[in-house]
């Protein structure tokens, strides 16, 4: 979401100024940020002048496609796994979380990252991690 406020005469934000923003190890958004690259909602540029931008499927993305991406469509439990559950065929509550991981996306779904950094979202995010004038 960060990237989402970056100004078009800003400079990009470099991987770790990421980490920091959002509190993370270096390497945990450096992989994030590989995976978002993967998926065409980030550039990144090395060298001079380099960093990372959002891209306009990035701006345009629904959240609830990010977040299937990211997270992937697997059922909430695994009752399949190497010790399948004995009630699998006869449980209730399975479907009941299915729906309900359905409903989770549904509400994600119109909702774009440009969406969730409009005021008065965006400018809370720019000043918690403006960077030191200098």
């Amino acid at each position: 979401m960060r990237l989402a406020v970056v100004g078009d005469g800003d400079e990009p934000m470099a991987t770790r100024e990421v980490a920091e923003a959002v509190g993370v190890p270096y390497t945990h958004a450096a992989k994030a940020i590989t995976r978002l690259q993967h998926l065409g909602v980030v550039e990144a540029r090395r060298g001079r002048g380099g960093g990372l931008t959002l891209t306009g499927l990035g701006r345009r993305a629904s959240v609830g496609w990010l977040v299937r991406e990211l997270e992937g469509d697997a059922e909430v439990v695994d009752c399949e796994g190497d010790n399948p559950c004995p009630l699998r065929g006869a449980c209730r509550l399975r479907g009941a979380l299915r729906d309900a991981q359905e409903a989770f996306y549904a509400a994600l779904d119109p909702l774009t990252v440009t969406d969730l950094v409009a005021s008065p979202t965006g400018p809370v995010l720019i000043g918690l991690t403006e960077r030191p004038p200098g």
